[in-house]
């Protein structure tokens, strides 16, 4: 799980993300609103601790933005605002939670389990004909039952794409999510990865692919409806 912090404060930050390191996710951090809003746009985030009162551009105009362009990112809203309009504000611009400055890490920990707790839980991911057994790390054609072990970054980058069907999801996007964002991850790596999967969604019949897009990266597609 993937997690952005976009918070002023650079102790506050910092305690957070170490905190949140310790509980084994991945976490990227950023000072102010306008860098908070690039990073968030990515889509590539499972969560999004955000600030309101940032530099640049406040947390309430980011989540307006990310919520326009379709990202379904959670979001935990961290200020030290409290009224009861704010809090209301925040929630009607997307906010799946709110939490008021000052805070106990321990609770802002917790708050940030329960929102990704439906992500954890999910045994499987489907898309068309394909399921993603999260548990036994294997893929499966509904229709047919023949199923195949995927391990490992081919897993990684299957469930990215399964869970963001339909999308261009950029060379950059994808490197960011699975490899990290410091990764020095080459693109013929990428390209050998996906040919791996497309050859096991060939084996068991299944009638998703992954499309290259010339200058734009890659989208799960059904092949039926390529040429729609």
């Amino acid at each position: 799980m993937r997690i952005l912090i976009v918070e002023d404060e650079i102790k506050l930050s910092e305690m957070v993300s170490d905190r949140l390191k310790l509980e084994k996710y991945n976490v990227d951090v950023c000072n102010d609103g306008e860098e908070g809003l690039y990073k968030a746009l990515d889509g590539i985030y499972d969560l999004i601790i955000l600030d309101i009162m940032l530099p640049h551009v406040n947390g309430i105009e980011i989540l307006k933005k990310i919520r326009s362009n379709d990202i379904n990112s959670k979001v935990i809203m961290l200020t030290a605002k409290g009224e009861l309009d704010d809090k209301l504000l925040g929630f009607k611009s997307g906010a799946n939670d709110y939490i008021s400055k000052p805070f106990h890490i321990d609770e802002l920990v917790a708050r940030v389990n329960v929102q990704l707790r439906n992500n954890l839980d999910k045994k499987e991911v489907s898309y068309g004909d394909l399921i993603l057994d999260i548990d036994k790390s294997i893929i499966m054609n509904k229709d047919t039952n023949d199923s195949v072990s995927i391990i490992n970054k081919e897993f990684q980058l299957l469930e990215y794409f399964m869970r963001n069907p339909e999308q261009v999801l950029s060379k950059e996007m994808i490197y960011d999510k699975v490899w990290g964002m410091d990764s020095e991850a080459l693109s013929n790596n990428l390209e050998a990865y996906l040919s791996f999967i497309r050859r096991k969604l060939k084996l068991i019949d299944s009638k998703v692919n992954i499309k290259s897009l010339r200058n734009l990266g890659y989208k799960m597609v059904i092949k039926d409806e390529e040429s729609k």
